[in-house]
């Protein structure tokens, strides 16, 4: 079965920077994009990073365009999310996510055409003095 195992998280000033990992099994983790949502208090989960299977697509939104940067290591089934220049905006839970798929250089979330979302666990980020 697939899983998603989060690693990093907790604690930064803002200015800080944090990396958080998720360690993929039980699929075949070179053929699937992956991505990051985030879901801060009172707010719902939304996406913020996307990268295609083999690494050279990205796709980020606005509020992390520059600061945050998505990679992936295919050999070691693993994703992993760089956080720089934080901020208190960023403190939310954030989580990894494979099911949505790779089209013409964009990424479409598995809500949008009916497919199967699969979540780690959740790790907190924390940004505050």
């Amino acid at each position: 079965q697939v899983q998603l195992v989060q690693s990093g998280g907790g604690l930064v000033q803002p200015g800080g920077s944090l990396r958080l990992s998720c360690a993929a099994s039980g699929f075949t983790f070179s053929t699937y994009a992956m991505s990051w949502y985030r879901q801060a208090p009172g707010q719902e989960r939304g996406l913020i990073a996307a990268i295609s299977a083999d690494g050279e697509d990205t796709n980020y939104a606005n509020s992390v365009k520059g600061r945050f940067t998505i990679s992936r290591d295919n050999a070691a089934n693993t994703v992993y999310l760089q956080l720089n220049n934080l901020q208190s905006e960023d403190t939310a839970v954030y989580y990894c996510n494979t099911g949505g798929l790779w089209h013409a250089g964009l990424y479409n979330e598995a809500k949008n055409f009916g497919g199967t979302d699969y979540w780690g666990q959740g790790t907190q980020v924390t940004v505050s003095s």
